[in-house]
């Protein structure tokens, strides 16, 4: 699929694809008149480089992590460099803190909405 049909499938703006393609995290072949075509998986792909991304994610650690989300992790758990677990290590507490945090916002709007009932 072209790149427009890609951006409305996922609703992701072409420029967004394009960065993912030069941040090696997306590719797509080329036809020869140099216009990008996207396999139908790639959708699928730009959904999980989202959700990544939403969830604090830098493209860099998802570059290395892409590859687990398409096989079985227990492959990629012998080969994990070191400063790729530590930095995957630093972004899972980041997540588990802005979870916390999230938590204590949504205690607190419940507790306010039971005392105003």
């Amino acid at each position: 699929m072209k790149i427009g049909e890609l951006s409305k499938r996922t609703a992701v703006p072409a420029r967004l694809l394009r960065y993912y393609e030069e941040q090696n995290l997306l590719t797509a072949a080329r036809g020869d008149n140099g216009y990008r075509d996207y396999p139908t998986l790639a959708v699928n792909r730009v959904v999980q480089i989202r959700g990544l991304l939403e969830a604090g994610f830098p493209t860099e650690i998802i570059k290395d992590i892409l590859p687990c989300l398409d096989h079985t992790p227990n492959i990629y758990l012998k080969t994990l460099r070191p400063e790729v677990r530590k930095r995957l290590v630093e972004v899972r507490d980041r997540l588990d803190a802005r979870i916390d945090c999230l938590a204590r916002n949504r205690d607190a709007i419940s507790a306010y909405l039971a005392a105003v009932g």
